[in-house]
């Protein structure tokens, strides 16, 4: 089978890496899924979207026939939810999330050691 950049194929997961999934394109040949082409959003365990096995469709997004390299990609062969963030905004929403409630907490906390603080003056001038 001639296997060309921008083909979509199937292929059986043959092994799971935290870093992406290994697919049999056929005897001879196998590719990657890196983890960032495993689906739109964020993928923390590859386990929650493929097992070993099961066999899938992938798009091949890089193709090096003559060094059995084959970049593959699930993501490709779907649309894009539109609801989906990307990678970026999901770090964006992180950050600030964490720095509302961590100045929140802060913010709380200070208005109780200023009392905290009041409180031991005036037992001390008593």
């Amino acid at each position: 089978m001639n296997i060309q950049e921008g083909d979509i194929i199937k292929g059986e997961v043959t092994g799971i890496q935290p870093y992406g999934a290994f697919v049999k394109i056929d005897d001879d040949r196998q590719g990657l899924v890196h983890i960032s082409e495993i689906t739109h959003g964020y993928v923390k365990d590859v386990h929650d979207y493929v097992s070993v096995g099961e066999v899938i469709q992938v798009k091949v997004v890089d193709a090096e026939p003559s060094e059995g390299k084959f970049s593959l990609s699930i993501r490709a062969t779907q649309s894009r939810p539109i609801h989906a963030k990307t990678r970026a905004e999901q770090i964006r929403d992180m950050q600030h999330n964490q720095d509302e409630n961590g100045f929140n907490i802060l913010k709380d906390k200070l208005n109780e050691w200023i009392e905290q603080s009041k409180d031991r003056e005036q037992t001390y001038r008593h």
